[in-house]
């Protein structure tokens, strides 16, 4: 694994865990983790339960016992690390967004597909899709529960930066984020609509905003590249705080989206709703084990929104947990997505979301920041 930090804890749980719950055809052993700091890797290493560590990402690529590289760096490095692991024959799992630009994610994904041909596997870690309610969502809209889609509206609230002396983070920067709320959390947002409706997005009008110019200099590093700073130093912000845009999608919906990090109150306030012709759905982040589904097919005396709980051995992913009413959290995502990958390398599949799903993402993003600079409605190129 490539990083440390919060991803890395994250995924780090994921691989100490997978196959301790399921049933696996293969089984994943925590060689090697990289990171810049050797005092700061080697005690990661020792927390979250790697064998090794190194300061150089570069040995996880040439040493012959590894199989896999997870990245879960900033945005900046994804590009060169992704393709010299997929050209050395390893499998590949890469944080989303894949990449910080659309020609960098299309020479990903080309190398994945060239990989594919050796048995090399890659995937982008979308780690929403991994949670059942999420993937049941899917499984409902699919089976024609809502019948003709005509509405989805999303929404990713935070509020970590609403302080304006909150510091100039990495993920504040452009050259080393990509963009801001948009790739972010907005990149959540845009993949889980196209999986849970099984369309894509085809053409958007946005507006980015920032709020914020600039931002004390930082002087260290925090669980959300987050800081502390007493610096009157100042930098400039690169990146957007806001992103709001319009959409059409493949299947004749319209979409809205909004991502932000500057929703005062607001936490991790991920939402989405989807309206059809026969009812509508929705699923809040922050009741990751719900979803709210209204059955317009009812008698006129039975309408209303209901509950689902999420907890059955027969919803995705839940029959090796706990017993019915026992609830999962956030973690258990990255369990789920360490399973499918495993799963998939094992089998000789392919897992999804694949780099190409990414660069679909990423080409959405593109043309969410063109309409914003340019005032006007862009169609999405599809990969």
């Amino acid at each position: 694994m490539v990083g440390y930090a919060f991803m890395g804890e994250a995924h780090s749980q994921a691989w100490r865990t997978v196959n301790r719950v399921y049933d696996l055809p293969v089984h994943a052993r925590m060689s090697l983790v990289a990171g810049r700091d050797k005092a700061n890797v080697a005690a990661a290493a020792d927390c979250l339960g790697w064998e090794a560590h190194t300061t150089d990402w570069r040995e996880l690529v040439t040493r012959e016992d590894i199989d896999l590289v997870d990245i879960c760096t900033p945005g900046d490095s994804h590009a060169e690390i992704a393709l010299a692991a997929l050209a050395a024959g390893k499998h590949v799992l890469c944080e989303k967004p894949l990449a910080n630009t659309v020609e960098e994610a299309r020479a990903m994904t080309a190398a994945a597909d060239a990989a594919r041909a050796h048995g090399v596997r890659a995937m982008c870690g979308f780690t929403y899709r991994r949670v059942p309610a999420v993937t049941f969502m899917r499984r409902l809209i699919a089976d024609g529960r809502l019948g003709e889609l005509r509405h989805v509206r999303a929404v990713y609230l935070q509020d970590w930066i609403t302080d304006p002396e909150f510091p100039l983070v990495w993920r504040l920067q452009k050259d080393k984020a990509g963009s801001g709320a948009l790739g972010d959390i907005g990149a959540h947002i845009i993949d889980m609509t196209q999986f849970v409706t099984g369309q894509k997005i085809t053409g958007v009008s946005g507006l980015t905003e920032t709020f914020v110019s600039e931002r004390p200099l930082p002087s260290g590093d925090g669980a959300l590249g987050a800081a502390t700073s007493s610096s009157v130093d100042k930098g400039p912000v690169t990146v957007d705080d806001a992103a709001l845009f319009v959409a059409r999608l493949s299947g004749g919906a319209v979409a809205t989206f909004e991502a932000t990090r500057m929703a005062t109150g607001r936490k991790n306030g991920l939402r989405i709703e989807i309206n059809g012709s026969k009812g509508s759905l929705a699923f809040d982040l922050e009741r990751l084990n719900e979803l709210e589904f209204y059955d317009a097919t009812l008698p006129g005396t039975e309408l209303g929104f209901r509950r689902i709980l999420v907890t059955e051995p027969e919803h995705p992913y839940l029959s090796a947990w706990w017993p019915t009413g026992h609830l999962i959290g956030y973690e258990h995502s990255f369990t789920h997505q360490a399973r499918d990958l495993l799963e998939a390398i094992g089998e000789g599949t392919d897992p999804l979301p694949s780099f190409a799903d990414a660069l679909g993402v990423q080409l959405v993003l593109d043309a969410v920041e063109q309409s914003s600079a340019s005032a006007a409605w862009v169609p999405v190129e599809q990969p």
